[in-house]
């Protein structure tokens, strides 16, 4: 359903690690909103519900919520390093459409509540 690269997992568990929660994994999900319809959520969280789908991605717990499930199929995650920094970096396969951001999407289907004063 979702991949995660190397470099992303790597970052993730580093982040992780330097947290005092315990028990804490990396959520993923969509939202309405943002300038083109729907945004990504990502975070660390520590409350898991019983409609969430629980991955497990090189050692790395992934919950996603069942509503975001059919936004996120084949979704990749990376992390990349550059001068100014890194950053992490998601590719949608179900995405048609980006903002300049590049936070919010939409799909074929579905256009979700945009919100033009989210960038």
């Amino acid at each position: 359903m979702i991949t995660i690269t190397e470099q992303a997992c790597d970052k993730i568990k580093e982040m992780l690690a330097a947290e005092e929660t315990p028990n804490l994994f990396l959520r993923v999900g969509v939202k309405e909103g943002g300038c083109s319809g729907f945004s990504y959520g990502m975070g660390f969280d520590d409350d898991e519900q019983s409609t969430d789908q629980v991955l497990d991605i090189n050692g790395l717990k992934v919950v996603v919520d069942s509503d975001s499930t059919k936004y996120l199929r084949g979704l990749e995650i990376d992390f990349k390093e550059s001068a100014m920094g890194g950053g992490f970096t998601i590719h949608n396969p179900n995405a048609i459409a980006t903002c300049g951001c590049g936070s919010s999407f939409r799909t074929k289907d579905e256009e979700g509540k945009p919100n033009p004063d989210a960038c």
